[in-house]
C-alpha cells in the first residue's frame, strides 16, 4: 500500500485554465450639428445614457463647443444598440443629430 501512496503523491492534479479576455470596448460619440437642439441632446444623454441633469449639460456643451463628445463607453454591441435608439428618436424628432463609436 506504501508504494500506491507514493504514486499519489507524486502525481499533481491539473486543470486546463480557460482564459476569460474582456470585449473590446468602445466610446460612443456625438457630433455637433447647427439643427439639434440642446435640450433634446440632453434628453437623449439622460435616457439613452443614464447620465445626470448635470453630467448631460456638460457633455451636451462639450459637443456645442469641441464639436464632438463621449456619451458613454461600452462594448461594440451595447454601442451599436445605443447609436441605433439615438438615431431613431432624432429622426422622429427630425434632427440630424449623428452619433459614431470608436475604440476606446
Amino acid at each position: 500500500m506504501s508504494g500506491k501512496k507514493e504514486a499519489l503523491q507524486g502525481s499533481v492534479a491539473t486543470k486546463d485554465r480557460t482564459e476569460i479576455t474582456e470585449p473590446p470596448l468602445y466610446k460612443v460619440l456625438l457630433h455637433n450639428d447647427d439643427y439639434t437642439s440642446m435640450e433634446f441632446v440632453v434628453s437623449i444623454l439622460i435616457g439613452i445614457f443614464h447620465k445626470s441633469p448635470a453630467e448631460a449639460t456638460r457633455i451636451m456643451l462639450n459637443v456645442h463647443e469641441q464639436g464632438i463628445g463621449i456619451a458613454g463607453i461600452y462594448t461594440q454591441e451595447i454601442c451599436e444598440t445605443k447609436i441605433d435608439k439615438v438615431h431613431s428618436l432624432a429622426r422622429l424628432k427630425e434632427f440630424p443629430l449623428r452619433c459614431s463609436m470608436e475604440r476606446a
